[in-house]
């Protein structure tokens, strides 16, 4: 069964009333994080703010393999927001490199440009003005509340949800998207101190992304094993919609990425002609450069194009 808003609700009242289940979940999890936890580069004490939101940025539909060695060049060339904002917003889309979906470079690149516009160069700690920066959403600002400023907020993405369905309420999955009923569940379970909540927000993520899988997940090595509510029932299966995995190859994201590679590769302006030898199919790639223009990942000067300055 897939978790539904009025499940969630119901989810967060049982919580609520029934503290023990707030303090075993959190409890365990975090002693189980704290045991277990990848050894990434943004988690570590030295990390800074900036380094965090960064991390976020980059890990939104990103693997975390292909997202480590592209923040740590990121961080060596802009460890403020200063030194990104001081750059073009071209050298961040050619630096973004491979990571896909380009415009969370602009994103970055504008954030910076706020960050120091607004708070003198420092990454704001409070959520409602992390929100006011460009292209950075709910979760995003939760993320480095909590991460970054060790504050108690419910950071929940995909992983969160299926955790807290699977052991808490049963069910298979916490559905497509994140909803107030979520955020109210998940909080019910983060404990009282700040940085106790924070370290729990994050190992919540963890177990979801490494032992909690949504397709094949490790049971046997999950801490939660004996409590997990949808293991006692039986494992079921989700009633909602099959994921298929999304073909990638020839679609316009595809041929997007093949003129993006062409551009960031150039420090001159790129022909048409260059760009028109990338994909055979003259509509498809002229429907593909077009979004890229009404994007602001490239400019076009007469029958050239280039990298936005």
């Amino acid at each position: 069964m897939t978790v539904t808003a009025n499940s969630f609700t119901a989810l967060s009242l049982r919580i609520a009333t029934e503290p023990n289940t707030q303090t075993t979940v959190a409890s365990i999890l975090t002693r189980w994080y704290e045991a277990n936890a990848r050894d990434l580069a943004w988690r570590r004490p030295g990390a800074s703010p900036w380094g965090v939101l960064v991390s976020e940025v980059m890990l939104q539909q990103t693997q975390v393999s292909r997202v480590e060695p592209a923040w740590q060049r990121w961080m060596e060339r802009w460890p403020t927001p200063a030194h990104l904002a001081a750059d073009p917003p071209g050298e961040a889309i050619r630096a973004w490199d491979r990571l896909g979906y380009p415009r969370r470079a602009l994103r970055l690149h504008a954030c910076a440009a706020a960050i120091v516009e607004r708070h003198d160069g420092e990454v704001p700690d409070d959520v409602e003005a992390l929100l006011a920066l460009p292209g950075i959403g709910t979760y995003t600002a939760r993320a480095v509340a909590a991460f970054a400023f060790r504050q108690r907020h419910p950071v929940v993405d995909t992983n969160v949800r299926r955790v807290v369905a699977r052991a808490v309420a049963g069910e298979a999955d916490g559905g497509a998207n994140t909803t107030p009923a979520d955020l109210r569940a998940v909080e019910a379970l983060l404990p009282g101190d700040e940085e106790a909540a924070a370290r729990a927000s994050i190992a919540f993520m963890e177990l979801g992304a490494v032992v909690c899988t949504a397709r094949a997940p490790r049971c046997e090595e999950c801490p939660l094993i004996g409590d997990c509510a949808w293991r006692l029932a039986g494992s079921p299966p989700s009633e909602g919609p099959s994921r298929r995995s999304q073909r990638y190859h020839g679609t316009d994201r595809y041929v997007r990425g093949l003129l993006m590679a062409v551009l960031r590769a150039s420090d001159d302006p790129v022909p048409a002609e260059r760009l028109d030898a990338v994909w055979p199919d003259a509509d498809q790639r002229r429907r593909a450069l077009d979004g890229l223009l009404t994007d602001g990942l490239v400019r076009q000067r007469d029958k050239t194009f280039t990298l936005p300055g």
